[in-house]
């Protein structure tokens, strides 16, 4: 009886290996959303721009594991940077529609994985960001509302899964920051939000994750942040916060390139930033980011370089999307205004009426300087001076002026309104005070921004010294001015600082 059962052990012996392979391989289809070194270096290339290579890691990992469900998230992040860089319209409309195919493909994975609603939540997430850059605001809130949904059932499903957090606290920034004419409105179905909450838990997670296992998501969060300050809180006093957030990214990061040289352009430091550009890492293997010369012509544009139109001319040669343009021609006519070239400033000033868009604020206030004739070429200096962080120059140009050699009353608003600022950021608050009052007096029934900027500035001394009252009537007073340019974002500043100090 043994002899007639060796044959079948003798079988059985050469085909075990083959059955024991099958079922591991069963197994590893099964069990989808494995975010292995592979996926993690490709999610770093994403974050680098080196957006080549990540597609080739993640072709690799669609080679060895192709039902990795972290496949599938991955190429979303690849097409979100891309447009995200890009901002080229033709491609978006191509792009956009293939959110319903990954979300199909992520609801086909294990149901047992707190990666499964998680990564829905993110495509949806992602998409809405797009979405609201191009201006698609309806099917942009529908695709955030989903994924808040979707993120409050993992939430309850996987309370300790962290990057919950990161993708919650965005969208409860982003909810926080909808313009206060709409809030009533969208609250009745579910849009609500705190910015302060959703900023000081991004804040939070980023300590969290250093001893984590999604710890790769660091340099998510530091992007997230840095996107908040820019975008919507812009507070002077993040500074020294988010340059040490951002110097933890690799220097191999044109992300981190483009994050620091805007970080340390908002904050007057212009001369640094223009180094970091200048010696960016460049080679075929990043994104094209024609941004990264915007930022460098308008910097070396603030300190009135002589090759500063280099640099806005390389940009909009090579950009194709839809902001910045208009600005980068009024940058152009003043830059030639000011070397005395009035051919090449009237034809830029048509270039600014005539090209681009007006989806961002910057475009449309550059579209407004271009209908209302020549500026002041010394409140010019002193904005470009005062935008480069070179403030003692600033007050040089502003001392040798006085506020009844301006006929224009715009020239008269801005002029006390530059004094303050200046003053302002030379810590000299009472001068800075008094001549943001002036500006207020002046201008807070005209359609110009600097009288509910200077009321918002106000507000910013006021709660510095913890003088809460009349920061209060400061920030209400912003927020109150309106029909006029920047009037969403002066007024989200506001209205959140009232709900800080609620």
């Amino acid at each position: 009886m043994f002899f007639c059962f060796n044959p079948f052990l003798n079988m059985l012996k050469k085909i075990l290996p083959i059955i024991i392979l099958i079922s591991l391989f069963s197994f590893k289809a099964k069990a989808n959303f494995d975010f292995n070194n592979n996926c993690i270096e490709a999610y770093h290339a994403i974050f680098d721009l080196r957006i080549n290579d990540a597609k080739a890691l993640i072709n690799k990992e669609k080679s060895i594991h192709p039902n990795n469900g972290v496949i599938v998230l991955l190429e979303n992040y690849a097409d979100y940077f891309t447009l995200l860089v890009s901002e080229n319209e033709s491609d978006y409309n191509r792009l956009k529609n293939i959110k319903n195919s990954r979300i199909a493909a992520l609801e086909n994975q294990s149901k047992d994985s707190p990666y499964y609603l998680f990564a829905q939540a993110e495509v949806y997430l992602q998409w809405g960001l797009i979405k609201s850059r191009f201006q698609d605001y309806f099917l942009s809130g529908l695709d955030f509302k989903k994924a808040k949904d979707l993120l409050d059932e993992n939430i309850k499903k996987y309370p300790d899964f962290q990057p919950n957090i990161k993708s919650r606290a965005l969208i409860e920034v982003i909810m926080g920051a909808v313009p206060a004419n709409l809030k009533g409105l969208l609250s009745t179905f579910g849009f609500r939000g705190n910015i302060n909450k959703g900023e000081i838990a991004l804040e939070q997670l980023y300590q969290a994750l250093s001893n984590s296992k999604y710890s790769f998501y660091k340099k998510e969060v530091v992007f997230q942040l840095c996107l908040i300050d820019n975008d919507i809180v812009s507070n002077p006093n993040n500074f020294k916060k988010l340059i040490n957030y951002v110097n933890t990214m690799p220097n191999t990061s044109l992300l981190k390139v483009f994050l620091k040289a805007h970080i340390l352009q908002k904050n007057g430091h212009n001369d640094e930033s223009i180094d970091l550009l200048l010696n960016r890492p460049k080679n075929a293997s990043y994104l094209s980011f024609p941004v990264l010369n915007y930022l460098l012509g308008s910097a070396k544009y603030n300190r009135m370089d002589s090759d500063a139109n280099v640099y806005l001319i390389y940009y909009l040669k090579e950009y194709k999307g839809i902001n910045y343009v208009k600005d980068a021609y009024l940058k152009l006519a003043y830059y030639y205004l000011l070397r005395g070239d009035n051919s090449h400033y009237q034809a830029f000033i048509k270039m600014v009426k005539t090209q681009g868009n007006l989806f961002d604020e910057k475009d449309k206030q550059a579209l407004k300087e271009a209908n209302e004739g020549n500026p002041n070429i010394d409140l010019l200096k002193a904005r470009l001076y005062f935008d480069g962080g070179y403030y003692d120059k600033c007050l040089n140009v502003l001392n040798h002026k006085n506020y009844n050699e301006f006929n224009l009353k715009r020239d008269q608003i801005e002029y006390y309104y530059r004094l303050g600022r200046v003053y302002d950021k030379l810590n000299q608050d009472d001068k800075a005070l008094i001549n943001y009052q002036k500006s207020i007096n002046l201008g807070q029934n005209t359609s110009y921004f600097f009288a509910s900027n200077a009321a918002l500035m106000m507000g910013k001394i006021y709660e510095s010294k913890g003088d809460k009252k009349n920061a209060v009537n400061a920030y209400k007073l912003a927020a109150s001015m309106k029909n006029h340019e920047y009037q969403n974002s002066i007024e989200t500043q506001a209205k959140e600082a009232l709900n800080r100090l609620d």
